[in-house]
């Protein structure tokens, strides 16, 4: 028996059909030992020695394959073609020699395949190898660097910018990208300008003509600056007579993009199908372990002979012969730093169709961009003639108009697209996209409307997932493979969010970027990080020695972050309140000092330190205690309906101001200037722009005394807590259902829901249910309660609804009993009656319960289960 090790699971059913009964395939589960989170795991003074560690549910796979090795004629490692497939079995390898399963004569082979097909792995059988010692030593760089520079700079960050979570190689470089554009974005001055477009009508079609110069000068899109001046060429147009002047016509070619890369593909899936890369990589891995598509991840464009063959066979069969190219396409990878070799990704099968594809909808349409890009890839390029006439405005300036159009002669790859090839075309803010009449030098258009539009210059887009990508590959900083989960960690970690696809930097994030950039400036360049994974992928060519591009980086980092121990928070804060000044305190529009105090007029506003993380403070503490959160800062501090000095009024009874400010957990009001003043956050739903004087006393009289309490005299207040309103009595707490009630609750409903709640009136995790009147009656005690959709009335099992127009302190016993009776003939319950039968049910029970008991005690677990999941 040979025994095959493969990293999914999944794969396995199929591979073993595949291989046949001679086989044995086993599963790693992805990688079955990493370095544990913890100091020491990478001791660079021991020339980087490492630590690995199994954890549990790897240990037990890992027993499971040792077994069936040390019974085994041969094991062969198939995990997947790339760095961390690698990896993985040198890792399998090496634990199965230290589990002692690793005979001195069993032959040990390394098999990759780039499918699962038969023939690839057939194929791949014929090709073993031993495990490729240079693509392990780059990994094992990689996961050192990334190892030592997480574990290096994150507990500075800790101690510096207390709230910070971690960095990271890769992840702080693609956070900077994120954050200098946001500086871009805030930086960024509108400017004005003005569009002429005139519209003209040649042998009953209407076209469109932009001003092209003006008194002989060739006008650009920002040249026009006002509307007084675009005024002025849109009357003379107006007033014109037009001349086409030249036709020109030119016949281009639009050429198909390569297969897709793992980035391109995140980026294509991230555009047209709304799907993260997260969520891209998940599907195609599904899709990858079916066999329906091959390995998808790799930076490779090019295909297998036989995988070009395939397509164009395809191509065809779907369009005929006048679709392919004389010769198969060939696309050579360009990227900065370009994986190990793979294919590119594509499907197995060329003539299976996307519609073909049953179940999962996610994994038919990922498969479509899949197929079409790949079959697009070997076709003819589409033929279009591109036409561009000048129009002379004969009038008193010299105007000419210029009119751009395309017609598409052979739709070539785009035939593949059908509509959604025209849908990408019309979306095009491009004049190429436009069709226009058949036009001659010499003719004389008409003037149908000519318009003006006043635009301003737009800031730089903010990324999204797949332009970082983009950005991200096109500087060589990080892998594909990384990518996804670099995005994922920025997210989890608050840097940044995501809303309408868009990556925001949050002010967290802004802050460690800042910091880094102040005093680890080289480790965040792009240069830098590009240049490192240059060094790499050397690395995995064995060109480098691993551990001496180690040591030459750890030389320069662990000074640097020595220098840095020592800091002074006062540095880190200066340093910070100047790079993330024009964020943090942006320039106000009536000229006024954006870092003046607006509560005691003559502090400075400055970025501060505190247990959580920054928030803005004023220079005068403790004098002064304005705070607010950066993000209020960077807004412009309080609303521009509230007071803008952050004073709601003065109390009546003590003359003391009353404030309105930001803090660190949210808005608050505050009463006086002292140190121990008194505070309070604002609920739930109460927002700064409501607030006035009142409801902030309101807030401030709290915590409120009731009265008390009638049984013991001691008091009853009233209060907000962590999970809502309620009033307290000896230590003994119950909930207020309704917010507004805190003001208001009086003593006699005060004792009555403290009554309720000791007598469990009150549900855990539901509203109150409030006793407020009960009858004694034969068949039990009947109560009118308060519950969490309205009054009823209640009789041991059954509940009844009061009606809206009836007040619940009104409903009298015959009344209750009508409610009562109606409810349980609606829901077939049984009423109590009178006591003896009460009591011979009893008696009944107590005669069987033993013989209920035993038969209850033999599945006491599974009953509880139950419950639970109920």
């Amino acid at each position: 028996m040979k025994v095959v090790i493969v990293e999914s699971p999944n794969k396995i059913k199929t591979i073993n059909k595949y291989l046949g009964k001679d086989y044995e395939v086993m599963a790693s589960f992805g990688h079955v030992r990493d370095l544990p989170a913890k100091d020491g795991s990478v001791r660079p003074d021991e020339d980087f020695a490492m630590s690995w560690e199994v954890d549990s549910k790897s240990n037990k796979r890992l027993t499971d394959i040792a077994r069936a090795v040390k019974e085994s004629d041969e094991l062969i490692l198939a995990t997947d073609p790339d760095r961390e497939g690698e990896a993985i079995s040198w890792h399998v390898l090496d634990v199965l020699k230290q589990k002692r399963a690793i005979r001195k004569d069993l032959p040990v082979r390394r098999v990759v395949f780039n499918s699962i097909t038969q023939s690839a792995i057939t194929e791949a059988m014929k090709h073993s190898r031993d495990i490729d010692e240079p693509l392990v030593d780059a990994y094992l760089a990689r996961r050192a660097l990334d190892y030592l520079v997480g574990f290096t700079l994150s507990p500075i960050l800790w101690r510096k910018l207390p709230g910070s979570r971690s960095a990271g190689r890769v992840q702080s470089v693609a956070l900077r990208l994120v954050c200098d554009r946001e500086d871009e974005i805030e930086k960024f001055k509108p400017e004005e300008y003005w569009s002429v477009l005139a519209k003209l009508i040649e042998k009953g079609k209407t076209f469109e003509a932009r001003l092209y110069s003006v008194d002989g000068k060739k006008t650009d899109k920002l040249d026009i600056k006002s509307g007084d001046e675009a005024e002025a060429i849109r009357k003379a147009i107006l007033a014109g007579r037009f001349t086409v002047e030249s036709v020109d016509k030119k016949p281009t070619k639009r050429n198909p993009y390569p297969p897709f890369t793992t980035s391109s593909l995140q980026q294509d899936a991230s555009s047209r199908l709304g799907f993260s890369p997260s969520r891209t990589m998940q599907i195609a891995q599904r899709l990858y372990e079916e066999g329906i598509i091959t390995y998808m991840r790799t930076d490779a464009v090019q295909m297998a002979p036989e995988g070009i063959d395939q397509a164009r066979r395809a191509i065809d069969k779907e369009f005929g012969t006048a679709y392919l190219p004389a010769t198969p396409r060939i696309y050579q990878t360009k990227a900065k730093n370009a994986q190990e070799a793979h294919e590119a990704i594509r499907p197995t099968d060329m003539f299976r169709r996307p519609e073909s594809l049953k179940g999962d909808a996610d994994q038919q349409k990922l498969y479509g961009l899949i197929w079409r890009r790949t079959l697009a890839s070997q076709m003819r390029p589409a033929e279009i003639e591109r036409t561009t006439a000048d129009i002379a405005v004969a009038t008193d300036r010299a105007i000419t108009l210029r009119a751009v159009g395309s017609v598409v002669t052979f739709p070539g790859f785009l035939a593949l697209y059908g509509v959604e090839a025209k849908e990408d075309r019309e979306g095009d803010d491009d004049e190429d996209s436009r069709e226009l009449p058949p036009l001659a030098v010499g003719d004389t258009p008409k003037l149908d409307a000519c318009d003006i539009e006043q635009h301003f210059t737009q800031p730089p887009a903010r990324y999204t997932e797949a332009s970082l990508i983009k950005k991200m590959e096109e500087l060589g900083i990080g892998r594909p493979s990384t990518y996804a989960a670099t995005i994922s960690t920025l997210i989890e970690r608050n840097y940044v969010r995501l809303e309408k696809r868009a990556l925001i930097a949050e002010d967290r994030g802004r802050i460690v970027t800042a910091f880094l950039e102040s005093f680890f400036t080289r480790y965040v360049e792009y240069g830098f990080t590009a240049a490192l994974e240059e060094q790499l992928d050397e690395i995995s060519d064995g060109k480098l020695d691993y551990k001496q591009v180690l040591r030459e980086f750890w030389e320069d980092f662990s000074r640097a972050t020595a220098e840095i121990k020592d800091l002074r928070v006062s540095e880190v804060l200066d340093a910070l309140n100047e790079l993330l000044a024009d964020h943090i305190f942006p320039a106000k529009e009536d000229g006024s000092d954006p870092r003046r105090c607006p509560t005691c007029g003559t502090g400075t506003l400055s970025l501060k330190l505190g247990k959580y993380g920054a928030f803005i403070g004023c220079s005068n503490y403790p004098e002064c205690k304005h705070t607010m959160q950066l993000s209020d800062a960077a807004a412009g501090g309080l609303s521009e309906n509230a007071p803008s000095d952050g004073i709601l009024g003065a109390d009546p009874e003590t003359g003391d101001n009353v404030y309105l400010k930001s803090g660190r957990f949210g808005p608050y009001v505050q009463l006086g200037d002292e140190k121990e003043a008194k505070r309070s956050s604002l609920p739930k739903g109460w927002t700064p722009d409501s607030m006035t004087l009142d409801r902030a006393l309101q807030l401030l009289s709290l915590p409120r005394l009731v009265g008390a309490h009638p049984e013991t005299g001691l008091p009853i207040t009233a209060a907000l807590g962590r999970y809502g309103p309620f009033i307290l009595h000896d230590g003994k707490y119950a909930n207020l259902p309704d917010f507004e009630e805190v003001f208001t609750v009086g003593q006699n409903r005060a004792v009555d829901l403290l009554a309720a709640k000791a007598a469990g009136g009150f549900k855990r995790g539901g509203a109150a249910v409030a006793a407020i009147k009960t009858f004694e009656h034969d068949g039990g005690p009947i109560t009118v309660r308060s519950g969490r959709y309205g009054p009823y009335v209640n009789q041991g099992k059954i509940n009844a609804t009061i009606p809206k127009d009836a007040k619940p302190e009104d409903v009298t016993l015959e009344q209750a009993l009508a409610l009562l009776a109606a409810r349980a003939e609606a829901t077939g319950t049984k009423t109590k009656r009178a006591p003896a039968k009460k009591t011979a049910t009893k008696a009944a029970a107590t005669k069987k319960a033993p013989a209920k008991k035993a038969t209850a005690a033999k599945k006491p677990a599974a009953k509880k289960a139950a419950t639970k999941a109920e």
